[in-house]
Parts: structure tokens; sequence; C-alpha cells
């Protein structure tokens, strides 16, 4: 949700204009899609027929990955800010609510990042879950 009001604030003003926020829009709009298909995957548990596919690995790349890019995109579209729009104006309010929403982003994919990295390398598993059903290997 919140990667959708990053897109949505940027996207009501004339971002085309400043190539700095051509690539706000096109992290965005790219990890909200990928964000969405791995939600659907996930719902319809579509990842358990995929049983060859290391998930937790995936997420965890996937997480650390967006949140590498929106770490960029939060400091280009921060940075671009002041320079494209006048204080005050209806355009600097849309533009700093979107470098605030990308800054919440980034943290929710860092903290999504730390999460599928325990996933993966299995931390806070018990004994019983670790346990090989049907006897000892």
């Amino acid at each position: 949700v919140l990667g959708l009001l990053v897109w949505a604030l940027i996207a009501d003003t004339p971002y085309h204009l400043y190539p700095a926020y051509g690539w706000v829009m096109f992290v965005a709009v790219f990890l909200w899609l990928v964000t969405i298909v791995f939600f659907i995957l996930y719902l319809f548990q579509l990842h358990m027929k995929l049983y060859m596919v290391p998930w937790p690995l995936v997420l965890m790349i996937f997480n650390v990955g967006a949140t590498i890019l929106y770490i960029t995109a939060f400091i280009t579209c921060s940075a671009s800010v002041e320079l494209t729009s006048l204080k005050g104006t209806g355009q600097y309010n849309q533009r700093a609510a979107a470098s605030f929403f990308s800054c919440l982003v980034m943290i929710a994919y860092g903290v999504s990042a730390f999460f599928s990295f325990q996933a993966w390398r299995g931390v806070g598993s018990n004994a019983a879950t670790s346990q090989m059903a049907g006897g000892y290997a």
C-alpha cells in the first residue's frame, strides 16, 4: 500500500520533466508489481507447487534488492523535492509526501529483508520442526 502511495503521489505531478522522478517511478512501479506477484503466489499457495524453488532464499534476495533500490529512490526523491517545485505548492507537498512514504517503504523492505534472512537461516525453528519425519537419518 505504501509503495502504491509513492507511485500515485509522483504520478500526479509532471514527473516526466525531471529524470530523477523517472527513476523513482520505475522503482515504485516495478517493485509494487513484483510484490503483488509474490503476494498472489503466497495467497494461493502456488509456491507449494513449485517446491524446487528455494523460496526463503528467493524472498531474501528480493527483499534485499528492493531495499537497496528503495534507498536509491528515497535519496533521489528527497534530494529532488526542492529543486523541482516551490515550497507551499501542491507539487511540493506531493513530492515531499512521496519522499516520506518512500522512506517508509524502504524501512518496510529492510525489515522484511531481516525477517527473510532469519527464515532463510532457519532461526526460530525448534527441534520438532527441524527433525525429519519418520526416523533418523
